[in-house]
């Protein structure tokens, strides 16, 4: 039996490759086949394994996106484990309280996704979806990044928006066919887990594995820049729910966000940029 290591060079600000000899030691009963995922994809590796191989795949919640759309979550034959090592490890943090010891088995995480459609194009997504100024924040990251290796900080990006850059829109949510209308918003993701952006909660009462598999749309809207900002820090304890005359919530299978200007937005940490709508569906 061979485990197939795959690992992303690029993750966690280009040291990807910095993870494997802690893998090696972990595991070190192991005999590995070392993978850059850059480099193939993930149906050739499937291809090539046998029936007893295994795959582990290491990386950030970037990672876990290209990986559940680029296999068969729900009619998987190996096993696939993942270890975090990524900047912000939302999906870890969700499943998985503290420091990883070892891998872990997520063939149950990658079966029966939620799909977004963006731009007349559809993905499963592992984490959330971020529209507003959580997708400016992933904007203004992938400019930084282009311009310097130092670790972003996204809450200082958000802040900043927040204050400066970012003007909210006026919002139609719709939720399993109900509408609703909002103005002055500044977030309106949809999340199949609890966290996104690196620690930030924006659904905590969101279970990935729910049985009806629904996924939570968090509004924030209606109040300034000052009050918001104020809120804001609330949102990493998931205690931004108590504020409602700021927050609404929404849980359904159906999900349809429309802004009424087109702003960044993000999947899983991926940016897609001058998106006016998103539409989520339950896999159930």
């Amino acid at each position: 039996m061979k485990t197939y290591l795959v690992y992303n060079p690029q993750s966690n600000n280009n040291t990807g490759e910095d993870i494997l000899p802690k893998l090696k030691e972990i595991w070190r009963y192991k005999e590995f086949t070392l993978v850059d995922i850059t480099s193939t994809t993930y149906a050739e590796i499937l291809a090539d394994m046998s029936d007893d191989d295994e795959l582990l795949v290491t990386g950030g919640d970037g990672t876990l996106y290209h990986l559940a759309n680029g296999v068969d979550g729900d009619n998987l034959t190996k096993r696939i484990y993942f270890y975090p090592s990524g900047s912000g490890n939302d999906f870890w943090n969700d499943v998985k309280e503290g420091k990883p010891d070892e891998p872990l088995l997520i063939n149950d995480y990658l079966k029966q996704l939620p799909t977004v459609t963006v731009k007349g194009k559809t993905s499963r997504f592992v984490n959330g979806i971020g529209y507003g100024i959580d997708g400016y924040c992933c904007e203004e990251g992938d400019r930084l990044k282009e311009k310097s290796d130092k670790p972003i900080n996204y809450t200082s990006i958000a802040i900043k928006g927040l204050l400066f850059h970012y003007k909210p829109t006026n919002a139609t949510v719709e939720v399993d066919g109900k509408k609703h209308h909002f103005k002055k918003c500044w977030l309106a993701p949809t999340m199949n887990g609890r966290f996104y952006g690196g620690g930030m909660m924006p659904a905590p009462e969101q279970d990935r594995l729910n049985t009806e598999r629904t996924v939570t749309t968090m509004v924030m809207s209606g109040a300034g820049k000052i009050k918001t900002l104020i809120a804001f820090p609330s949102i990493f304890e998931g205690k931004h729910v108590e504020k409602t005359k700021l927050v609404s919530i929404f849980t359904g299978k159906h999900v349809k966000v429309s802004f009424d200007r087109p702003v960044a937005l993000q999947i899983d940490g991926e940016t897609v940029l001058n998106v006016t709508e998103y539409e989520v569906n339950s896999a159930v």
